[in-house]
């Protein structure tokens, strides 16, 4: 046996053990954010997540559903932060002990679309007449139907317009807004969205907005940590690096920054 055999195999238990107990390569953070489709489908996130990642390091995997089945994520322990839309309904969040504080962050408004025709008559900037108008028309008309914010403001508003039934021609999905979107171009029915996502639709057909600009069609977004105290797993510290960044200058300008077609999609207003 020659001498460099016998180094060897002196040497190999020696590389073993140092293979073993290399340290393993630093991994990326990552969190769960539970989010709406108006937010996925407009295409902010892949515009401003890649932002927060370049400032942070830090990863987010984006669950997006209605804000409804948002919450119900994050009221489970299965989200570290939260990216909504119903006002009403975080605040709930917020009391129950889910979340310990409520960020406000951005807004745009929704709007009212329909057949460039408008067979029942209700272009204008008066969402209650509108909708008073539909539910006499008995109009074909897409609900989401699925407790996303978008929905929720949708009760409101044929609340507001004393509408118990909305007629024949109402149809709930159960679908996110896009989807909605593409079932309202096809049957050639009305249908409420963010004009976010309607700004990004690809699919309009003969749709067009039809009713923009009444107050009560103001959009809030807000954002929320999940509370560790109810779920201690929940990585809150670098949940709450996000909202820091997202409501901070750089995160707002980020907001701002994203158009379609020259136009901006949502509004920063995060509280100073």
């Amino acid at each position: 046996m020659t001498l460099s055999t016998l180094l060897r195999r002196a040497a190999m238990p020696a590389l073993f053990v140092a293979a073993t107990w290399a340290a393993p390569a630093v991994q990326a953070a990552t969190i769960v954010m539970a989010s709406t489709t108006s937010t996925e489908q407009s295409g902010l996130f892949a515009h401003l997540l890649p932002a927060f990642k370049k400032a942070s390091g830090i990863d987010i995997k984006v669950v997006a559903q209605g804000t409804g089945q948002a919450l119900d994520t994050a009221r489970r322990g299965d989200a570290d932060v939260l990216f909504v839309h119903d006002q009403v309904a975080e605040e709930k969040f917020v009391a129950e002990g889910y979340a310990t504080k409520r960020y406000p962050v951005m807004y745009n408004d929704f709007v009212l679309i329909g057949p460039a025709d408008d067979p029942a008559g209700i272009k204008g900037n008066d969402i209650v007449q509108a909708l008073s108008k539909l539910a006499k028309d008995n109009a074909s008309f897409v609900s989401r139907g699925d407790k996303s914010g978008t929905h929720a403001a949708e009760l409101r508003f044929w609340k507001a317009a004393g509408v118990e039934d909305m007629g024949k021609g109402y149809k709930a999905c159960g679908c996110g807004m896009g989807p909605a979107l593409n079932m309202a171009s096809s049957m050639g029915a009305y249908v409420l969205s963010d004009r976010g996502t309607w700004l990004s639709f690809k699919n309009p057909g003969n749709l067009k907005i039809l009713v923009e600009g009444d107050k009560r069609l103001f959009n809030q977004y807000g954002v929320m940590v999940v509370n560790p105290a109810k779920f201690p797993h929940v990585k809150a510290k670098d949940a709450q690096q996000f909202v820091d960044w997202v409501t901070s200058p750089a995160g707002q300008d980020t907001i701002a920054s994203y158009k379609v077609n020259g136009q901006q999609l949502f509004f920063p207003n995060a509280e100073k």
